[in-house]
């Protein structure tokens, strides 16, 4: 009875209103159309909360793991930079004594301009617990830095790949460290972009080093306390700095002296 009540209530109020668009009635299922809106909702959002613990999660395994590689409060740049499986791109194994070899691959982005032919890779011998971390452009050298090496007990290493064209346009694309200057005009122009000072009165010893052909210039100066390599090759000039701090210099000079002496341009 109560049913037909309602409809003829319906069919009565329908006839006495006949220009609403039928979209306006509401008919006798919308409670359970809105009540199960309503649990289908609330089902997404509690996936989206299961989803979203589990990722946290997951981004907190992974900053751990990041920590292990030695650097704590760099792990959030190790994922930045993909973390990385058995050894690091270009990097070999240890030898007999530890010590790994670094060449730079040749795919490795980095090219200083458009135009500018590919790096000429370059290469280098670190101990086995040194890693390779991250380049920020706010680091001396800015966005010329190609590479940076650490290990937080013993030191720091930054490679520096420089246009020539920044210093000369006549210097051709087969430079050598000679045609952009005498050691002392090379350290004076450059060093500063490493130790980010003037360098007069902090040069300890220069010397000049030529291996397969190509000459190399070596300088160590203090404070602060840094080896520093400068060649050109192709059209650019190579700056590669090894340095450390007081205890660091003391305790590990040798090693730090060894890694400066193994560059290599390849």
């Amino acid at each position: 009875m109560g049913t037909a009540v309602q409809c003829i209530s319906r069919l009565s109020w329908k006839n006495n209103h006949p220009h609403l668009p039928s979209h306006f009635l509401v008919s006798q299922s919308a409670p359970d159309k809105v009540q199960s809106r309503i649990i289908r909702a609330a089902a997404i959002a509690k996936d989206d909360e299961i989803n979203r613990r589990a990722v946290i999660a997951s981004g907190v395994a992974l900053l751990s793991s990041a920590a292990g590689f030695g650097f704590p409060g760099d792990g959030l740049a190790v994922i930045k930079q993909g973390l990385l499986a058995g050894r690091i791109p270009g990097l070999s194994e240890p030898d007999e004594q530890g010590w790994r070899t670094y060449q730079r691959p040749d795919d490795k982005s980095g090219g200083h301009g458009v135009g500018w032919s590919p790096i000429i890779p370059y290469a280098f011998s670190v101990p086995q617990n040194w890693e390779e971390v991250p380049v920020s452009i706010a680091d001396l050298g800015g966005t010329e830095i190609d590479l940076r090496f650490a290990n937080p007990k013993q030191g720091r290493v930054s490679v520096i790949v420089a246009p020539v064209l920044r210093f000369s346009d006549n210097l051709g694309d087969n430079t050598t460290i000679e045609q952009i200057g005498t050691p002392e005009k090379v350290i004076s122009a450059f060093g500063p972009e490493v130790i980010g000072q003037n360098v007069e009165g902090k040069v300890l010893s220069s010397n000049v080093a030529e291996h397969s052909g190509r000459k190399y210039y070596q300088f160590e100066l203090e404070p602060p306390h840094v080896l520093i390599t400068a060649t050109a090759a192709g059209n650019r000039l190579y700056l590669f700095s090894v340095t450390g701090n007081g205890l660091q210099w003391k305790k590990h000079y040798k090693d730090l002296k060894r890694i400066s002496d193994s560059f290599r341009v390849v």
